[in-house]
């Protein structure tokens, strides 16, 4: 089973005004273990840095600064040609990340061949059909020579799952993957995700906007704002006892029945300021900087 080490993570940016130019910091040193068998959640505003961070775990950008090592259970460096078969993502959005022009089929054997999963068609089509059911699309066989605009919203996240586990992924990089479904569907899409994590040992990077969700789904809580974490701990600990103000915001704008039902108003005051240079670490019960000074 493997896993990824984060330590010390820096995005910067050059952006340009006019004939001005400046550094945009999108995350700032940011740091976390994704761990066999465990779920952790990103959460915060648009903005505050989470798809940064899946990119930068997927190598779509280069991070300017910091770590990021994929390891093996005996602790050893995965080397970065296996890198890209071990980690794969989820996209937010089931139809963009899915070619019109290819049946379902295409889309899950194809990674199957770039990694040599498989070894001949019989055996591809008969792989494809495996994955297909073990993400609850049936009949395998019809759906497999579907194209994605005849599957709904909810089918199509699933095809890209199925397709995300197609090269032996150990490493799952959920962004927002239900926040374009119905919310009908969304349980049924993230229970899929927990019952693969169970049975594959899956370490899963849940990252969310939706605070009720990341309780439920996740076993860890990173909050970030403006690209750090201000706030970490055990899913029910951040969210039953936020410490930081920016949680505390969080928590507060989420929808409540029970306050609703009792009668209580949500309260629409001015944001107070927000302070990203410290973060509460519910595992020490400490706050410390938000970005530790580098040892030397």
């Amino acid at each position: 089973m493997t896993g990824i080490q984060v330590r010390d993570l820096v995005k910067d940016y050059r952006v340009r005004s006019g004939l001005h130019r400046s550094t945009l910091r999108a995350v700032d040193r940011v740091s976390f273990d994704l761990q066999p068998g465990r779920t952790v959640a990103l959460v915060g505003e648009s903005g505050s840095g989470k798809s940064t961070i899946a990119k930068t775990l997927m190598r779509l950008e280069r991070p300017t600064s910091g770590s990021i090592e994929l390891h093996a259970d005996d602790g050893s460096t995965i080397p970065d040609a296996a890198y890209r078969r071990h980690v794969q993502m989820v996209f937010q959005d089931p139809f963009a990340s899915l070619n019109p022009f290819h049946t379902i089929e295409h889309h899950i054997a194809r990674p199957l061949r770039i990694h040599g999963r498989t070894s001949g068609a019989a055996e591809t089509r008969e792989r494809v059909q495996q994955l297909l059911e073990r993400v609850s699309l049936t009949p395998a066989e019809e759906v497999a020579q579907r194209r994605p605009h005849e599957l709904s919203g909810g089918q199509r996240q699933r095809v890209a799952i199925a397709r995300a586990l197609a090269p032996g992924a150990q490493v799952l990089v959920a962004d927002e993957p239900v926040s374009m479904l119905d919310v009908s569907i969304r349980l049924g899409v993230l229970n899929l995700l927990a019952r693969l994590q169970r049975e594959d040992s899956l370490a899963v990077l849940y990252i969310t906007h939706d605070l009720a969700t990341a309780r439920h789904f996740s076993d860890q809580i990173l909050v970030l704002y403006r690209g750090r974490v201000v706030e970490r701990g055990p899913a029910d600990d951040v969210i039953l006892n936020p410490q930081h103000e920016y949680t505390q915001l969080l928590a507060e704008a989420a929808p409540d029945p029970e306050r609703l039902h009792s009668g209580g108003a949500l309260r629409f005051t001015e944001r107070p300021r927000i302070d990203n240079t410290r973060c509460f670490d519910h595992g020490t019960g400490q706050w410390t900087e938000a970005h530790p000074a580098p040892v030397h």
